[in-house]
């Protein structure tokens, strides 16, 4: 499988830039595949050389052990610096979490001696990855979205589940949250306080977002992927639809596929034109057939993990035009493919299953059709989808074994 033809500059290498553990994340290795099939080498930091992204054939090098994200920024800086002088040519580099975001926009003065990056003003992508911020942007811009709140505590928190009424969601609420002293898991749905009480620690002071519940059976799931290049003009906008998460109703997109929407696909772009926002943007939104509003639920200052379900008919994704863009060349404008779909295989199972349990009957979208992408598995990279595989397989039986 090869490229479609673009004009990509392939003396311009790429970094896939992480920070923290997480082995079994499928964006990374889309990094991976998209650019190399298009003759542009690819390196990337990974936790060892036995997980899914070192694995592919595709990757041209690794640097193993990326931060762990307790260290200083200036570590970071450092160890990012060490890499570019290791590659020995200015590499576009392509975070895909919240943090490694942020250290790249942060600084980025420094980081610019060896790397292509946006020209994102250096303080947004720590609002937007802020859910707290993030909030009041959403207040600030008339941009519709979920009731929130930040109580400083437990007791604040239990005050805003009696008036406020139950479910509610919990995020951790800084970026930075979920590596060094994370509230809760991810986000997490509670049903009643006493859930609430079992979610949250006692004493001390919270670092959580507390959310109202857009009920699952009443709302639409959709997803927005954004490129802004320098003029700060929208490059490329994606629009695509939710369809199983993994915790169901509360996590990471286990099935997808790609509708376009006019009016969602106008919302993200005024906003991230509004901004001043540069480089790529993954947005999550929910239909509220309440009152018919789309409301910005999160905005990941990044890579989406699901960015291969999108494409135009040009051969366009999201990180080819984040290369063309930063190598100077024209990104071709053509109307995204909306025959596409995308599957996370080992998480979407479940999700059916729960799905199958709770309404006695065959979700939509279950057996393969054409334009399906599959997040692991690829013909002629098969190792990747193999290591997964094993490595799932170990993280259900270590849970069953502790239950």
């Amino acid at each position: 499988m090869t490229g479609p033809g673009l004009d990509l500059d392939r003396g311009v290498p790429a970094l896939l830039v992480k920070v923290g553990r997480y082995p079994q994340h499928p964006g990374g290795l889309g990094v991976v595949r998209t650019l190399a099939r298009c003759g542009v080498p690819v390196l990337a930091m990974v936790e060892d050389r036995f997980t899914p992204v070192a694995l592919s054939r595709y990757l041209a090098g690794r640097a193993v052990r990326p931060p762990s994200g307790r260290e200083e920024p200036e570590e970071l800086v450092r160890s990012l610096l060490a890499v570019a002088e290791r590659i020995g040519r200015r590499a576009m580099a392509v975070p895909t979490d919240d943090e490694a975001a942020l250290v790249l926009a942060e600084h980025a003065d420094r980081l610019r001696q060896g790397f292509l990056l946006p020209a994102v003003p250096p303080g947004l992508p720590r609002r937007l990855a802020s859910k707290g911020e993030l909030y009041r942007i959403c207040q600030e811009y008339g941009v519709p979205t979920a009731r929130s709140a930040t109580p400083a505590d437990r007791a604040e928190l239990l005050a805003v589940g009696r008036e406020w009424g139950y479910p509610l969601v919990l995020k951790n609420l800084e970026a930075w949250t979920r590596l060094r002293a994370p509230v809760v898991g991810g986000t997490t749905l509670v049903r009643d306080e006493a859930q609430l009480r079992a979610a949250v620690p006692a004493e001390g002071a919270l670092s959580v977002l507390v959310q109202e519940y857009l009920p699952a059976e009443r709302c639409e799931d959709w997803i927005t992927h954004t490129y802004n290049g320098g003029t700060g003009r929208t490059e490329l906008v994606f629009t695509g639809r939710k369809l199983r998460s993994w915790p169901p109703g509360a996590g990471v997109t286990s099935r997808a596929d790609a509708p376009w929407n006019e009016e969602l696909a106008l919302m993200a772009s005024e906003l991230c034109e509004r901004l001043g926002y540069r480089g790529p943007a993954d947005m999550d939104w929910r239909l509220d057939r309440r009152d018919g509003r789309y409301k910005l639920v999160d905005f990941n200052p990044r890579v989406g993990a699901q960015f291969r379900l999108f494409e135009n008919a040009r051969g366009v994704d999201l990180v080819r035009a984040m290369h063309l863009d930063l190598t100077g060349r024209e990104i071709p404008r053509a109307p995204q493919l909306t025959s596409r779909s995308m599957v996370v295989g080992q998480l979407d199972l479940p999700s059916a299953l729960c799905w199958i349990r709770a309404h006695r009957r065959l979700p939509s979208a279950v057996l393969p059709r054409r334009g399906l992408q599959r997040a692991w598995l690829a013909c002629d990279d098969p190792l990747p989808a193999a290591a997964e595989a094993g490595r799932f397989a170990a993280t259900v039986a270590r849970r069953l074994a502790g239950r």
